[in-house]
């Protein structure tokens, strides 16, 4: 029988490998793979296999949790939050509007100042913002919320209580008044002293010039697992919260963002920068206790209660009585539990008490 010599069969089965290898590539390549864009929470990944005589059409969708949560938000985060917040004085005269940054902040306390005009304590944690001001002085109620958050106070002045009760509990503070003004800017489109501006990253490398202490010891904040009861009050789509002097804020809620977004003094408060309305996804409101103390017109705020208030949250109301416990300020109900956040920032509005709202 004639046989095929030893390097010819060799080389035909060679070659018969490589067709068959060409011919299964051949089969597999119409097959693709999507990978679609995801918001911060969650990553869709979605693999659409086509369609062959063995198999049907399929699709699956896996959503991957991001491992843990901005502690001041409750929004999801990719890496374990321990840095320090920065608590920033930001100025709300008619001057310094519209004010930069105040969109980026976790929490902001809208509070009376002398002048009867209002003055905003915003923290910042989960996000880097590039800019943030007007900054102005600091009390003593305001050193009281810094205090209590753990937060690295930034201002530019202070009145005399407020900086002797930084310097008698030895708080990590950054003045550009006094010592700090390498990590802060003035504008040259405002006048002082409505221009001066700071940033994260500005605010960063003060606090390691100064050898601040970098690790949070603050407060854990209450949210609102998936499914938990919405507010027990009535549905409320706006709220208007007078001070004085005719000045108010106000927020209408935009039912398709679930958040209230706000206004002063009946126009939408804006970004500078961004020229984006600014929003909430919590909303109180907190009745205090307010003394004038000087001719400056410099007051004694109440930051620690017990005293009423209200909460809004999506559309709906509840009536709480609030109180400082464990560095926050937070909201209770009539049968004593603390009402939660919802994941996302939070406005506190801390009004006179018998501060009568305007609500639709």
């Amino acid at each position: 029988m004639n046989t095929l010599p030893l390097i010819r069969q060799r080389t035909l089965r060679t070659w018969l490998i490589l067709g068959c290898s060409v011919l299964t590539l051949a089969g597999c390549s119409d097959d693709t793979s999507v990978i679609s864009t995801a918001t911060p929470d969650t990553v869709p990944v979605t693999a659409t296999v086509s369609p062959t005589p063995a198999t049907q059409p399929a699709t699956t969708t896996v959503e991957t949790q991001l491992p843990f949560k901005f502690p001041l938000t409750g929004l999801p985060a990719d890496h374990e939050v321990k840095t320090r917040p920065y608590m920033v004085m930001v100025e709300n005269a008619p001057q310094a509007r519209p004010q930069t940054g105040l969109d980026q902040a976790d929490i902001v306390y809208e509070i009376l100042a002398e002048g009867e005009i209002t003055r905003f304590v915003s923290v910042f944690q989960s996000q880097p913002a590039g800019a943030i001001g007007p900054v102005r002085s600091i009390r003593p109620y305001f050193v009281e919320i810094g205090d209590a958050l753990d937060a690295i106070i930034v201002h530019a002045g202070w009145s005399q209580d407020a900086m002797d009760m930084m310097a008698g509990r030895n708080l990590a503070h950054l003045d550009e008044v006094y010592g700090d003004g390498a990590y802060y800017w003035r504008s040259t489109d405002r006048k002082a002293p409505h221009n001066l501006y700071t940033s994260v990253d500005k605010m960063k490398k003060g606090a390691e010039a100064r050898k601040f202490r970098t690790e949070w010891n603050g407060p854990l904040l209450t949210f609102a697992k998936a499914g938990q009861s919405k507010l027990t009050g009535a549905a409320v789509h706006y709220i208007q919260i007078p001070y004085l002097m005719g000045y108010f804020a106000s927020y209408d809620y935009d039912a398709a963002g679930g958040v209230y977004k706000r206004s002063m003094e009946g126009k939408p408060h804006l970004d500078k920068e961004t020229g984006k309305q600014l929003q909430t996804k919590n909303l109180l409101v907190l009745e205090s206790k307010h003394q004038i103390i000087d001719k400056e017109g410099r007051r004694i705020v109440d930051v620690f209660g017990p005293n009423k208030g209200m909460i809004f949250q999506e559309g709906m109301s509840q009536a709480i009585t609030w109180e400082r416990k464990n560095g926050m300020l937070r909201a209770y109900a009539t049968d004593g539990k603390e009402v939660p956040l919802l994941p996302g920032n939070t406005w506190v509005q801390i009004v006179p008490e018998g501060t009568k709202l305007k609500v639709e």
